[in-house]
């Protein structure tokens, strides 16, 4: 049953609430892999944001790896956005990397 206030039973705009968007068995293997741009490891998911003029997150299926330092640490994409694509391209050019890893 939708709350008060919201009429399309999906909850606050800009917000993962969404279902048709989760798939974390998709964000499970992509956690499995090394960073997408140094190969190293722990990472994080990264939801792409390139070519995004939304507030909503990207769904699931478009994550890629990224260790902590290419994600948010000092040379990170969410810390120096334009500086990241200059220097290794857009995030959504990964996403054929992560398809290629994953099948």
């Amino acid at each position: 049953m939708p709350r008060a206030g919201d009429l399309a039973g999906r909850g606050p705009l800009g917000l993962k609430g969404d279902r048709a968007k989760a798939n974390p068995g998709h964000m499970a293997r992509v956690a499995a892999l090394p960073c997408a741009v140094c190969g190293s490891r722990p990472v994080h998911v990264h939801h792409v944001i390139c070519g995004r003029f939304s507030q909503r997150r990207a769904p699931d299926d478009a994550t890629i790896p990224l260790c902590w330092n290419h994600h948010q640490g000092p040379d990170g994409i969410h810390t120096r956005k334009d500086w990241w694509v200059k220097t290794f391209g857009e995030d959504t050019d990964f996403l054929k990397w992560v398809a290629a890893q994953l099948s």
